[in-house]
């Protein structure tokens, strides 16, 4: 007997059709004629999931008593002795009642399975073992109720039932997953968009991975070695050099470009142990690669380059990146290098980009002059060969071989001069020259170990021999110095090329670019001094390095930009040819700075702008808002002094209530005018104190009419750590302006919870609404929305409320009411140690999974 198939529909939360979906999937089996019964569903009274259990024939549950309550459960005796092909069993992370077979029905399930009977179940994201951190940082809630990650991976099939996080909310909001009296604190808890969005992203990438793996089960089945560029999997290959962290990076930024990426990390070890790598360079390496998202992976192989293809090709890689090598020119006779050879035998499947690379630690220097120009070690061992070389052949042909002739001794002198003027140039070649020719003299040129020379024909091949050692180490040499020049071209074009560049776009900054300066020409500080006048000391405009110069005069290197600007190096003196490319630093340095002090020219000239805009728009509020309220009152006063008319106690207290009213309102107006020149000059300074919300939000509840509010303060709620007078002024105009647009039979509803290191303060309305591209414009200064009367206000109670919330550390933003109308929340900081105390505090989505049950004395 076999062992049964389990598959599982996967969902992002609750209400997603995971349970339709595996109802639909037992009426398709039943129709075809497969025995499929009804393990256990839950339909949570859900009208279209209870339809869809009409059918299908259903095992009757076990009932647990368990602390006085009777509890019902999967009765796993009863399926096994019905024994049918099919089980549908919902809700796999569900924890049993205490005096069930089994502690969890994933157990049940396994037992199913191993009877030999196939298994359709449902999870959700949020109850994988391995999510649970990651779900209680979106959500603030910690799932207890949990299933291994290998359960599930170990599933024959895995269906993603996906929706939108919109699509959701509305299924929620017609009632169609939780009772109505339910619906309001779902969508603004656990349910909100965000929330929903990040679940969504963690299904999709974990089924996403579950598909790579069967896709890498199919190709090792079926041996398939050819690229299938399903997703972008980017191979890194390391030597353990210092160039491999910026392989790693830049292999990163090519990931992060398409969605899915992903980067392996690997060293390829030869497999006798004898490497020149760095341990401590590699593990610091291994480190990076894994912060950033990736895998290391050691790999041991003779064959660099057909290691590196194969582990390339065996995790279905679409990507090689590789540094450029780091051999010199010479060591290339003994092969192209590893990266020219992956590129030659990479195919047309597998994309090779091999990376320019510099070390850190070195900087970006240009080529240097003189006699360095063929490199100091080169030019070492060209001193070497031109001065011992002779020496030494001289020996090996006295000792080994004297009888070979004077023609072929002046041919090996020189080749020994061709190879010193080839590493040195010209005057180790000179050298090797001169030592040569007397050595030839003296040890094989008749007479024997004397100057001088008896036959003519002698003295010829002797002046043949040191002219044509002259013109190849004079061949040799102009090479080396075109070569030099090349290089220097070549690296002041690209400097001069990035330096155009970075104008066209407008990217650099100051300091970036004198840091760019510090790094080309390996200085210890470079600084931009400027001055008025001549008579005027310096000051300096920027700086960049240690122990700057305050003058241009005690800089090792200044180079004046106009007459009022320097730009001065310390470290050491530069050659003559590098002053070029540094004027060309300091001409864009003059232009960088002049940029700069437009950009703050422009800033100040918007803040004027704006602040003018605020005066045009107060002295509009005052012409219009403040006079309002004033010519009320003027007309109760003149009314109450008049002799003319005789007034009665009742038209005396309408006329003293409307007067008591305009002065209320103005005294509104002009504290919010006053609390918004706070905002806008920077003034307004936050006293931060541990606050229950439940003493601050009836306090700002006064100014409105009692049964237009209702309120849902936990006591039990978290300390917060706010101004209590800031937040009582904010929250008072967001309830003044929900109640103004909120219908009088609708009150509005203030409501409060926690929610993970953060309380949450919602005020809801049922008025109108905003639209989403209104929603940040209405926290503007003098913003009425819509058809809001004159007279109602200048605009500024939102933006004052918002200010004043940002000035605590907290946020207000606007969303959706389920059903029509705007949501305020509030969120606020709780204080350090903060906990959610029993009885309230701590938000649980109300799922669909049966009540948890716990044991005496276990979480």
């Amino acid at each position: 007997m076999g062992r049964g198939k389990l598959r599982i529909y996967l969902g992002a939360a609750p209400g997603v059709g995971k349970t339709y979906a595996m109802l639909s999937e037992g009426h398709r089996r039943v129709e075809r004629g497969t025995d499929c019964v009804v393990a256990f569903v839950e339909h949570h009274d859900r009208p279209r999931t209870e339809v869809m259990l009409h059918g299908l024939e259903t095992i009757p549950r076990r009932t647990i008593e368990y602390r006085g309550t009777s509890f019902t459960e999967m009765d796993v005796d009863a399926v096994l002795a019905r024994r049918p092909a099919v089980a549908l069993v919902d809700e796999l992370p569900h924890t049993n009642v205490p005096g069930s077979r089994n502690a969890k029905r994933w157990q049940d399930v396994e037992e199913l399975l191993a009877a030999g009977i196939d298994v359709v179940s449902t999870v959700n994201i949020q109850h994988l073992e391995s999510l649970g951190d990651v779900v209680e940082a979106i959500t603030g809630i910690r799932q207890k109720e949990t299933v291994p990650d290998e359960i599930v991976r170990r599933a024959d099939q895995i269906e993603l039932v996906d929706m939108s996080p919109q699509a959701l909310r509305r299924r929620m909001a017609h009632g169609n997953i939780y009772k109505p009296d339910k619906v309001d604190a779902a969508l603004s808890n656990y349910f909100r968009p965000g929330n929903l969005t990040a679940l969504r992203e963690l299904a999709l990438l974990w089924t996403a991975d579950r598909v790579d793996e069967y896709l890498q089960e199919y190709r090792t089945e079926h041996r398939v070695s050819k690229i299938w560029g399903s997703r972008e999997r980017i191979v890194v290959g390391l030597t353990g050099g210092p160039e491999g962290r910026a392989l790693i990076r830049r292999a990163v930024r090519l990931a992060e470009k398409g969605a899915g990426g992903e980067v392996l990390a690997v060293y390829i070890a030869r497999s006798d142990g004898l490497t020149a790598v760095s341990p401590k360079e590699l593990a610091v390496q291994r480190t990076l690669v894994e912060d950033l998202g990736g895998t290391f992976h050691h790999v041991v192989g003779d064959d660099v380059p057909a290691g590196l293809l194969a582990f390339a090709r065996g995790v279905n890689a679409t990507q090689i990146v590789l540094g450029v090598s780091r051999r010199r020119s010479w060591q290339y006779v003994f092969g192209p290098g590893v990266s020219a050879t992956v590129a030659r035998e990479s195919g047309p499947d597998l994309d090779v980009h091999i990376v320019t690379h510099d070390e850190a630690a070195k900087g970006r220097r240009l080529p240097v002059t003189g006699g360095a120009r063929l490199g100091r070690s080169r030019t070492i061992w060209g001193w070497l060969v031109g001065l011992a070389g002779p020496g030494l052949l001289t020996l090996l042909l006295s000792t080994a071989a004297p009888d070979v002739g004077l023609a072929n001794d002046v041919l090996l002198y020189l080749a020994l001069t061709v190879a010193a003027a080839l590493l040195g140039g010209l005057r180790p070649a000179l050298a090797s020259a001169a030592i040569g020719s007397l050595l030839l003299n003296w040890f094989f040129t008749p007479p024997i170990h004397r100057l001088t020379i008896a036959d003519p024909r002698n003295i010829v091949a002797l002046v043949i021999f040191v002219g044509v050692a002259i013109a190849v180490a004079s061949v040799v040499d102009v090479a080396a110095r075109r070569t030099h020049q090349a290089a220097r071209l070549r690296a002041e074009s690209e400097t001069l090329s990035f330096l155009a560049g970075s104008v066209l776009r407008g990217e650099t900054t100051l300091e970036a670019l004198l840091e760019r300066v510090r790094e080309t020409f390996s200085m210890e500080s470079v600084a931009l001094l400027e001055r008025a006048d001549e008579t005027e000391p310096w000051s300096c405009a920027a700086v960049v390095g240690h122990r700057p110069c305050a003058r241009p005069e005690d800089a090792d290197v200044d180079m004046p930009v106009g007459d009022h600007l320097a730009l001065a190096l310390s470290g050491r003196v530069l050659p003559a040819e590098d002053r070029r490319v540094l004027g060309a630093f300091a001409a864009q340095a003059a232009v960088v700075l002049d940029r700069q002090r437009l950009v703050g020219e422009a800033e100040e000239a918007r803040k004027l702008a704006e602040g003018n805009k605020i005066r045009t728009s107060l002295l509009a509020a005052v012409s219009h808002d403040l006079r309002t309220p004033l010519a009320g009152i003027k007309a109760s006063v003149t009314s109450l002094r008049s002799d003319d008319v005789e007034w009665s106690e009742e038209d005396r207290a309408e006329l003293l209530e409307g007067i008591e009213a305009g002065a209320d309102r103005l005294d509104h107006l002009v504290g919010n005018l006053l609390d918004m020149s706070r905002l806008e000059t920077g003034t307004v300074t936050a006293v931060i104190r541990e606050t229950d919300l439940d003493e601050v939000v009836p306090m700002a509840l006064l100014g409105v009419a009692e049964d237009s509010v209702d309120l849902d303060i936990p006591e039990t709620l978290p300390m917060v750590a706010v101004d209590r007078g800031l937040l009582e002024r904010a929250v008072a105009n967001i309830v003044e302006n929900a109640v103004t647009y909120s219908p009088p039979s609708q009150p509005v509803l203030v409501s409060a919870s926690a929610l993970a290191d953060r309380v949450e303060l919602r005020v809801v309305d049922r008025g109108p609404g905003v639209p989403d591209d209104a929603k940040d414009r209405i926290f503007g200064a003098f913003q009425r929305y819509g058809d809001a009367p004159r007279g109602s206000g200048v605009g500024l109670g939102l933006a004052v409320a918002r200010g004043f919330v940002e000035a605590m550390g907290g946020t207000l933003a606007a969303e959706d009411t389920p059903g029509g109308g705007l949501t305020m929340t509030v969120t606020l900081r709780m204080t350090d140690g903060a906990r959610a105390r029993p009885g309230g505090g701590e938000d649980r989505p109300v799922g669909d999974a049966h009540p948890q049950v716990v044991s005496p004395g276990v979480e």
